[in-house]
């Protein structure tokens, strides 16, 4: 069609991609680590509620692997926020380049809505 705009040189359908897989493994990450926590509290909540004293004393050791975990969580969601940051810049930096249109003359980027 006359008019429509094809991605220019270095084409961002790979990056997005990469970022797409990126996102989706840290979000696992994330998920694996949530539910091992699900497991931690209802071990804890059991040993508290037990009133044993090896089950307390063993709640310590759980709770600071919980507490690493919310630290872990975190650290994936820094890294996320950097990379989909990083992602948004150099995606702007692409569309601020202009693309080729099907006549081989550089135009604006069209977006169609989603």
């Amino acid at each position: 069609m006359e008019g429509d705009t094809y991605p220019g040189p270095g084409s961002a359908t790979q990056f997005d991609s990469k970022v797409l897989q990126t996102f989706q493994k840290s979000f696992l990450q994330v998920q694996n680590i949530l539910d091992q926590n699900r497991v931690l509290i209802n071990e804890i909540n059991q040993n508290h509620e037990s009133r044993i004293p090896d089950n307390l004393s063993r709640n310590v050791g759980l709770i600071r692997e919980l507490n690493n975990n919310i630290r872990r969580v975190v650290d994936l969601y820094a890294d996320l926020s950097s990379s989909f940051t990083k992602s948004m810049e150099a995606s702007s930096d692409g569309d601020s380049a202009g693309t080729t249109k099907s006549d081989g003359k550089l135009g604006q980027k069209r977006v169609r809505p989603g």
